[in-house]
């Protein structure tokens, strides 16, 4: 008998024994993945310090308010919570009702962002001002329209039991609503959020079981349309830069290099233990550029050192370890693939942060997941768990 049947049976037993166990088990709060809940959570909320100590001695920043950025970025936090919180009352199959709105929202946002309602910040127009200090970000909640709709699409078929895997002409459409975001963020340009994207449709592409010949067909357009952008002079000039000084390290250290130059020292003089929180001198002196958002990883290392830095990365892992759990686990393949595309968004943005910051990976201005400063990157990171949990509580639990 299947562990649901077995589940069935010891509810209807009038002689059933440990009721309130089952019952218990059978309660919203039990089919949280608890494990994945407070790392996430530990993520956020030990981030908060990182976050002010890299912006209390700003003054320019924080108007004379050394605890601007740590009240902010706990609301941002206690935000992110709600949404994940409502994501998991909707449930996975009523939110799958609902993806076509939130595509449609997706698109009117980015949109929005394009038009003289978007403002310009570090050479990307990617941003809504909303006022009162305020803006929101399209291109993160983008990051949600991409898994949702491809999940929807490529799923259908399989979930009505028509196919064994998603068709050549379900993962054609997939990709065409995939690229109507990403080519209206390329527009931006915002080309680390597209590389994120790309990630993402990759990721999804493999976890939904599609033909091998569509994942390798999409690197080898990847990589040609990477050459042509190139040699065509498509990228804006710093993103040339970025990826000269990645090329070259020790190219202008004063100039294109500063950022990666700067974050490798503070993350270098941190030792195995760090300088102590507040105590990081490159931290205090200023030296990295944005570094309670995309920079963030260099207070770790440079406060807490080798250890503090670890454990943040050991936190991102287990975070992912219980989403391969949920996506292994799920009941149908809508669910799977929600699932990859939130790991291979996470992954993906985690490897490409902490790289840049170690000058493995190029600039690309995109934050670490759960850590950063910003509500756009925090509340879509927290609606990505509140996706995992509803995907968790769909799957019956035995007693």
């Amino acid at each position: 008998m299947s562990s649901y049947g077995s589940y069935r049976q010891l509810r209807l037993s009038p002689q059933r024994t440990g009721v309130s166990k089952a019952l218990a088990k059978d309660s919203p709060l039990w089919r949280l993945d608890w494990i994945l809940l407070l790392a996430a959570l530990t993520l956020s909320l030990g981030s908060s310090l990182l976050v002010w100590s890299a912006t209390r001695g700003r003054d320019s920043l924080t108007h004379g308010d050394p605890q601007y950025f740590l009240y902010r970025h706990l609301t941002n936090v206690v935000v992110g919570l709600v949404l994940c919180a409502v994501v998991i009352a909707i449930g996975s199959r009523r939110f799958r009702t609902l993806v076509p709105f939130v595509y449609a929202g997706v698109i009117l946002l980015l949109m929005a962002t394009l038009s003289p309602l978007g403002s310009t910040i570090n050479g990307a127009h990617s941003w809504i001002q909303l006022g009162g200090g305020f803006s929101i970000q399209p291109a993160e909640f983008a990051k949600l329209g991409i898994v949702l709709s491809m999940a929807v699409v490529l799923s259908d078929q399989v979930d009505a039991g028509e196919r064994a895997f998603p068709s050549h002409r379900a993962v054609f459409r997939g990709l065409i609503w995939a690229c109507l975001p990403m080519g209206l963020v390329l527009l931006m340009p915002d080309a680390g959020s597209t590389m994120v994207m790309s990630a993402i449709v990759l990721g999804i592409l493999l976890g939904s079981g599609a033909a091998n010949r569509w994942v390798l067909g999409l690197l080898v357009l990847g990589t040609a349309g990477s050459v042509a952008v190139w040699k065509f002079g498509l990228l804006s000039k710093y993103q040339i830069d970025r990826f000269a000084a990645f090329a070259n390290p020790q190219l202008d250290p004063s100039g294109v290099g500063y950022n990666t130059a700067q974050a490798r020292i503070a993350i270098g003089s941190g030792g195995l233990t760090g300088k102590g929180l507040f105590h990081g001198t490159q931290t205090i002196g200023q030296f990295v550029p944005e570094q309670q958002t995309d920079f963030v990883f260099t207070v770790a290392g440079e406060e807490l050192g080798f250890v503090g830095a670890l454990a943040i990365i050991l936190l991102v892992g287990v975070v992912l370890w219980r989403a391969c759990r949920i996506a292994r686990q799920a009941t149908d393949l809508y669910g799977t693939i929600v699932a990859a595309g939130v790991i291979a968004w996470l992954s993906f943005q985690a490897f490409e942060n902490i790289g840049m910051c170690l000058g493995i990976m190029p600039v690309a201005g995109i934050p670490l997941p759960f850590v950063s400063y910003g509500g756009s990157s925090m509340f879509a990171v927290w609606m990505a768990i509140g996706l995992l949990q509803a995907v968790r509580s769909q799957r019956p639990i035995a007693a």
